[in-house]
């Protein structure tokens, strides 16, 4: 937005609502203007009860956020949005989902109110070239967003989108995807992939949820090896992970909570940093392993 439109904006609204359509006018002027490369996030979001609990995961999400500017927005990749083709979040309120079962009411009682972006919607719609991006007024934040970015920013202060996982296409489309996001890194736009890099479901070990470091030892050995391979630079092992083995196949029976990591290995530049935290097993068939990247 220039200068002149700007100030065409503010003289046609309502004397009433000036100071606060100011202010958002300010923050949309802001919003898109070059910053330094933002950091990027890999979180592992595991239960969502840790929307409302007290735990170490809960101090490392809190922890990071002391370490990164203050984002202008947030755009999430999210295990728990999968579609057929690609879509955004483009509503100015999105509600807050909570797509789980089966636990307290405390949890389901938890609103996320962070303000969209569809200003954000369309400007992502318009840099990704790999295929068509759709916007959506319909998903809101589901709790793959919203149990993380709840406990990093409580206030709800911050815009929120989220990006959808096209669930019929391979590891190596995603990755490719996600490198077109990079240019929003320079508009103060933090991006967070929120999956769980092992994550098997059917193995959980559910009477050992307070367990602390329990892992399966196929899970511990994925884990080290996902580990290892991101701090050596070779994501196409991890593109390729159907190849590598036994311990892969467990940890990776699907692709949903694996995908959002490849988005932020993507964003990688060759002279950034690789911080790895949170990084402990959960009733055993599950990693809380979450990277932070930035500028050495």
């Amino acid at each position: 937005m220039n200068r002149k439109t700007f100030i065409k904006a503010i003289s046609l609204l309502p004397l009433s609502a000036t100071a606060m359509k100011l202010n958002q006018l300010h923050n949309l002027t802001q919003s898109f203007g070059t910053t330094d490369e933002m950091p990027a996030l890999f979180v592992g979001h595991g239960n969502p009860m840790n929307a409302i609990e007290e735990n170490e995961f809960v101090t490392g999400w809190r922890n990071v956020t002391k370490t990164i500017p203050r984002p202008t927005a947030i755009l999430c990749v999210s295990a728990h949005w999968e579609t057929r083709g690609t879509f955004v979040t483009a509503m100015e309120k999105p509600e807050t989902i909570h797509d789980f079962g089966g636990f307290p009411q405390a949890l389901f009682d938890v609103q996320y109110p962070a303000p969209g972006s569809p200003e954000l919607a369309s400007e992502t719609k318009k840099i990704i070239t790999k295929t068509p991006v759709e916007l959506d007024y319909k998903w809101g934040l589901d709790h793959g967003a919203w149990s993380v970015i709840e406990r990093m920013y409580p206030a709800a202060d911050i815009p929120v989108i989220q990006l959808s996982l096209d669930y019929t296409q391979p590891p190596q489309y995603h990755y490719e995807l996600a490198k077109e996001l990079s240019v929003l890194r320079k508009k103060g736009v933090l991006i967070i992939g929120s999956g769980n890099m092992v994550h098997n479901l059917g193995m959980a070990a559910w009477d050992k949820m307070n367990t602390p470091n329990y892992g399966y030892d196929w899970a511990i050995e994925a884990n080290q090896k996902m580990k290892e391979y991101i701090i050596n630079g070779d994501f196409q092992a991890l593109i390729n992970y159907k190849k590598q083995g036994g311990a892969f196949n467990l940890a990776i029976p699907t692709p949903e909570h694996f995908l959002p990591l490849l988005y932020l290995l993507a964003l990688k530049k060759e002279s950034e940093k690789i911080t790895i935290f949170n990084d402990k097993p959960v009733m055993g068939s599950f990693t809380m392993t979450s990277i932070k990247i930035e500028n050495a």
